[in-house]
């Protein structure tokens, strides 16, 4: 999302394109397989990011899904259902370089796998971890205000922050706790290392507080990607961290071997007591997601994974495949 706000804005401030929308997201088909019962799920994510002068973006996401699942019992055939809803709707206005003011329903950003992972165009895996929904409060959006922008750039180290409050609301497309949070992250260019810490505090009903930390890991030119996360609630907690790699030796990222990507992701969960007043699971869990990625020409990639799930309620296995498109240019051509 702040990769297209700011393209957008480049966009808008050029004399290529002014106030040109631009028109992203993505399109997949994909399929789940646990316990012996596959799952057929295409898939929409369109996005808009428009530009209002040079100043003021309006940026959008939305979700269409499908999904084709068996008949339980003895019944042949499949039970159908749809789910179509906005994911947010925003407004961003463009301060100065250190900061940016935000309106509207916005993805919260505790931590990084609601905003920077989610979309279907993006992630490594088809789901997301055990924890993602920890300190998001299951609906991953805020519907208030927000503040964001880089606090100190320096060129051997960079410290961003996002400061919110979102109020309670109780529509189907933005739908929202009362609440208020932020997230702060160290970044170090040299070392491609970020860290980063959260906080959510949930105002209504009972109060709760979420705390959180990450750790990404780039190293340039490498092919190398880690990325982890831990979350802790007031009755779970629980961590992911995710590695994938390309390599280069073989006649660079773009050769039939360099476009192979394996993939790797441990979860792990844990309640700290009986209460549920989140989307974790009800018992400790833990799952080991192992996959192999194909990353083809013209943004399409192919996501094929195993996950092994471990839980005293029981142990499960679950197979993901599925094919994305990313798509992205001008609704109209530029002046």
């Amino acid at each position: 999302m702040a990769t297209l706000s700011l393209t957008a804005l480049a966009l808008a401030r050029s004399g290529v394109a002014q106030d040109t929308p631009l028109l992203s997201g993505g399109v997949g088909f994909f399929t789940t397989t646990n316990a012996g019962q596959t799952s057929y799920s295409p898939m929409i994510e369109p996005l808009i990011a428009a530009p209002i002068g040079s100043h003021i973006l309006v940026e959008s996401r939305a979700i269409l899904l499908e999904n084709f699942a068996p008949n339980g019992g003895n019944n042949p055939g499949y039970d159908h259902s749809h789910f179509v809803s906005l994911t947010y709707l925003q407004g961003d206005y463009l301060v100065s370089r250190r900061l940016t003011i935000v309106g509207g329903s916005f993805l919260i950003p505790f931590n990084t796998y609601n905003d920077r992972l989610s979309e279907i165009w993006i992630g490594n895996f088809q789901g997301g971890p055990l924890t993602a929904g920890l300190g998001t409060e299951g609906t991953g959006t805020g519907t208030g205000g927000m503040l964001s922008g880089s606090a100190i750039s320096r060129h051997k180290y960079s410290i961003s922050y996002n400061a919110y409050f979102s109020s309670h609301a109780g529509n189907q497309y933005f739908a929202s706790n009362r609440s208020v949070g932020g997230r702060s992250s160290l970044y170090l260019p040299d070392h491609r290392l970020e860290i980063g810490l959260s906080y959510n505090r949930v105002l209504q009903g009972t109060h709760e507080n979420f705390y959180g930390g990450h750790l990404w890991w780039e190293p340039a030119n490498s092919g190398f990607e880690l990325r982890s996360e831990f979350s802790r609630g007031h009755h779970a907690q629980g961590f992911w961290i995710e590695t994938a790699y390309r390599t280069p030796a073989f006649g660079g990222f773009d050769s039939i071997v360099g476009r192979i990507e394996p993939v790797f992701r441990m979860n792990q969960s844990f309640r700290r007591d009986t209460l549920f007043s989140d989307s974790l699971p009800l018992v400790n869990t833990q799952r080991a997601d192992f996959g192999i990625d194909y990353n083809l020409p013209h943004n399409t990639r192919i996501l094929t994974s195993y996950s092994r799930q471990f839980a005293s309620t029981g142990n499960s296995n679950i197979w993901q495949t599925g094919i994305v498109y990313r798509f992205l240019f001008p609704a109209w051509k530029g002046k």
